[in-house]
């Protein structure tokens, strides 16, 4: 066997060192949460708390791999973004926004960090407020966390994508919400964050996407949003989007100069993850990137929004579909919720049910491990516990 072919077949799941680096970076993203939503009060600069939590996974990433023969790439693989109330996704501002969080904000935060091109990532929801969350508030994230933990039940060797499609739809409904349109859950593989295997979270005429079976050794980065109202955002201001990546496949010759100092600083320091244009130099990059979204060179993650007065929640985590079953690698304690919904569906009731690890395989390595996996595996015949108590304690 060449090392070639040595080299690609060690990539997946079946080598412990991969399996290491994955987790790995879950511990580096689960504190870089945690150590965001601790910093976010009222009146707050969005862009100070996005940047702390971009600041937190470089300087642990860096802090790795440091004396080894070949370079091992690490660092942020999605920018952090905290998306308030109506607003769906990608809000991560330049430095010269001034934008503050307010007390009963409903916050999306999202990010993530890889090693060695290996990915884990997490958005979690969060109310800035004291004590438990009630009303629609409690609805909305309720419902984006119970659809988490039926997608982690279901997202197993042998099931399709369009299983869970159906599933967190009805999870949604059960709560009175919608599940946001056009949000996809990828596969991810080595330095690809948008793997081909994919599961659409809402089922409409207008996105279709070919159907695939979950296979054993496969990772994938579950992503599920959840709304009050139509579950249809909207773009509003091209201006608000700031995160790019870039379309590695794609070539054009740039015209501006600007455009062609931009797309050179994107190569060196961005050439596969996802970056904020807030770590590029300002002046020139408003300009430069413009050409380079209008020729392809770039793919933009465009911030969305649902109607005004419209609450939105967001949960997404990283699981591992190891051969003992899966494992949930980035996940952050739920608040206390008092939704005003109860799951009374005997289906959904039943997947709650179902346990993530197979226990022939648990022994040793899951005492060792971490108390998610008991707390997923006891609490889940209780769907209301599942979202109010914790199931998704910390990974």
């Amino acid at each position: 066997m060449s090392d070639d072919e040595r080299e690609e077949k060690e990539l997946d799941l079946s080598s412990p060192e991969v399996v290491t680096k994955y987790k790995s970076a879950a511990e580096i993203v689960n504190k870089a949460l945690q150590l965001v939503i601790s910093e976010c009060k009222p009146k707050a600069k969005i862009v100070d708390l996005c940047e702390k939590g971009d600041s937190y996974i470089r300087e642990q990433t860096g802090n790795m791999y440091k004396n080894v023969k070949k370079k091992i790439e690490r660092g942020v693989a999605f920018p952090t973004c905290i998306s308030v109330n109506n607003t769906v996704c990608h809000f991560s501002p330049l430095a010269s926004d001034e934008t503050v969080l307010e007390e009963g904000d409903i916050l999306k935060i999202d990010l993530g960090c890889h090693i060695d091109g290996f990915i884990a990532i997490v958005a979690h929801t969060h109310a800035l407020q004291a004590g438990p969350v009630t009303g629609k508030a409690a609805d909305v994230i309720a419902a984006a966390n119970t659809a988490a933990e039926v997608a982690l039940r279901l997202v197993r060797p042998g099931k399709k994508n369009k299983d869970v499609t159906e599933a967190i739809q009805k999870v949604a409904a059960a709560y009175d919400c919608k599940i946001v349109e056009g949000v996809l859950s990828h596969q991810l593989k080595q330095f690809v964050i948008d793997g081909n295997k994919v599961i659409l979270s809402a089922s409409n005429p207008d996105t279709r996407v070919d159907e695939a079976e979950f296979e054993e050794n496969e990772v994938y980065s579950i992503d599920i949003v959840t709304s009050t109202g139509e579950g249809k955002p909207k773009l509003l201001d091209e201006k608000q989007t700031t995160v790019y990546k870039r379309a590695v496949d794609k070539n054009y010759h740039l015209k501006m100069k600007a455009s062609r100092f931009i797309f050179s600083e994107i190569r060196e320091k961005f050439p596969i993850m996802p970056f904020t244009a807030r770590a590029l130099e300002e002046k020139r990059a408003r300009l430069g990137l413009l050409e380079c979204v209008n020729h392809e060179l770039l793919q933009p993650y465009p911030v969305l929004h649902e109607k005004p007065g419209d609450l939105v929640a967001h949960i997404k985590f990283t699981v591992l579909l190891m051969p003992n079953g899966s494992d949930r690698i980035t996940s952050h304690s739920v608040q206390e919720l008092q939704p005003t919904k109860q799951i009374d569906d005997p289906e959904i009731k039943a997947w709650l049910a179902l346990a993530t690890k197979t226990k022939k395989k648990g022994g040793g390595k899951k005492k060792k491990g971490k108390k998610s996996d008991k707390a997923e595996e006891s609490t889940e015949a209780e769907p209301m516990d599942a979202t109010t108590n914790g199931a998704e304690s910390q990974a």
